[in-house]
């Protein structure tokens, strides 16, 4: 088969459960939102490879990963490699609570993240880009009927106030993931908004800008959905044999002169630079961004979640860390389009070697420092035409034009 055709791993498995042929592998409601699959340990006594191990050998099988007759057989690494899949894949969120992992056939149980809407017809629907959330405007009351009180409806998991309530939904109900609501009333109407914010989750791509002491030396767009690198140096290649090659893009932090610095600053990013092999590790998940630190140089955020304003964040390394709480957006959201809160924060800071807060010193006069900027929230705000936030950095030489990588 083709390497292009292949299926990737949700459609493979959705295959796999639905052949029926693999023992334990099943459907864990009838809506078909979780299955289970099974996770007996090598160790039991009653492991029996050619069954316990057929799942996970035939992922590997298919992804070229193990050729029988040829290869030596490594049923723990196959059933690694499929496990790592699963955590890494966002199509797929692990259930705990329902795992039974104590009795005599245990398995684990996933929830299959719904991220399409096959119930809406399509020409309901228009978007100025293939990767903005999808609009429609209806016109509702004319002038001296009575209109909605500005109001918005959520039948979204993004919602959900607890899990109890997300178990009970529908089958039909977890396909529709909807946010709807009436812009505020205008003279004669009030547009009916319809956003579907899964299709915003389709949007991986992030605004990258760094600056060298308030000056911008890079300005690009990103569009890989396993996120970027903003590194110097080489990437950490971590363990391919199990993840397979990274594909996240990097972007280079460039040379001092790109812009006008003086000899003492220009050497002090220089020294900067040795700690900054390995950067960080953005990327847009459908719960939130994240952010993993890998080079040794300190590195000081602020954000949406950032636990202080006015003192310094530190992201320790090697550390997963979330920057911006998708739920939390989209209520923030909520309460501006009701003219009822302010705009919702999106916008990341990054400095490297440096506090960051630090209200001694101007983020202007820090050596480097990155904005990373989030297109779906961006671009959901503006599509209510309530404004777009604005530029915090002071005059900017001239720069790098927007580039797309």
């Amino acid at each position: 088969m083709d390497e292009g055709a292949k299926l990737h791993l949700k459609e493979w498995l959705v295959a796999q459960i639905e052949s029926g042929q693999y023992e334990g592998l099943s459907w864990e409601d009838h809506h078909k939102t979780m299955f289970r699959i099974p996770w007996k340990h090598a160790s039991k006594k009653d492991y029996k490879q050619t069954e316990d191990a057929a799942l996970f050998k035939a992922w590997a099988v298919y992804k070229g990963k193990y050729r029988e007759g040829r290869d030596q057989a490594d049923p723990t690494m196959w059933k690694t490699r499929l496990r790592c899949a699963l955590n890494k894949s966002t199509d797929f969120q692990e259930v705990s609570e329902r795992n039974q992992l104590d009795i005599s056939e245990p398995y684990k149980v996933y929830r299959i993240q719904v991220t399409n809407d096959p119930g809406r017809p399509a020409d309901l629907l228009h978007t100025k880009n293939p990767m903005s959330p999808m609009i429609t405007q209806v016109k509702t009351s004319p002038k001296g009927q009575a209109s909605p009180e500005p109001q918005l409806h959520c039948e979204s998991k993004y919602f959900q106030g607890n899990k109890e309530e997300e178990e009970i939904l529908s089958g039909d109900l977890m396909q529709e993931h909807r946010y709807c609501g009436n812009k505020p009333q205008r003279e004669d109407s009030a547009p009916s908004v319809i956003l579907l914010p899964e299709l915003a989750m389709s949007d991986f791509r992030m605004q990258v800008m760094l600056f060298y002491h308030g000056q911008r030396v890079m300005n690009v767009t990103t569009s890989s959905p396993e996120g970027c690198f903003i590194v110097r140096g080489r990437v950490p290649l971590g363990n391919e044999r199990i993840y397979g090659p990274c594909n996240a893009q990097h972007v280079l932090f460039p040379p001092p002169d790109t812009v006008l610095l003086s000899a003492r600053i220009a050497e002090e990013i220089n020294r900067l630079f040795c700690f900054l092999e390995g950067g960080v590790l953005l990327w847009v998940a459908p719960d939130g961004m994240f952010m993993k630190r890998f080079c040794k140089a300190r590195v000081y955020w602020s954000g949406p979640m950032a636990q202080h304003k006015d003192q310094p964040n530190k992201l320790d390394r090697e550390k997963t860390f979330k920057l911006l709480d998708m739920p939390t957006f989209y209520n923030e959201l909520q309460s501006y389009v009701q003219r009822n809160g302010p705009t919702p924060s999106y916008e990341i800071e990054l400095c490297f070697g440096e506090d960051y807060p630090d209200p001694s010193v101007p983020k202007n006069r820090k050596l480097v420092m990155a904005q990373v900027v989030p297109l779906f929230a961006k671009e959901l705000l503006q599509s209510f035409h309530l404004g777009e936030s604005e530029e915090t950095w002071p005059a900017l030489t001239p720069s790098t034009e927007d580039d797309e990588i």
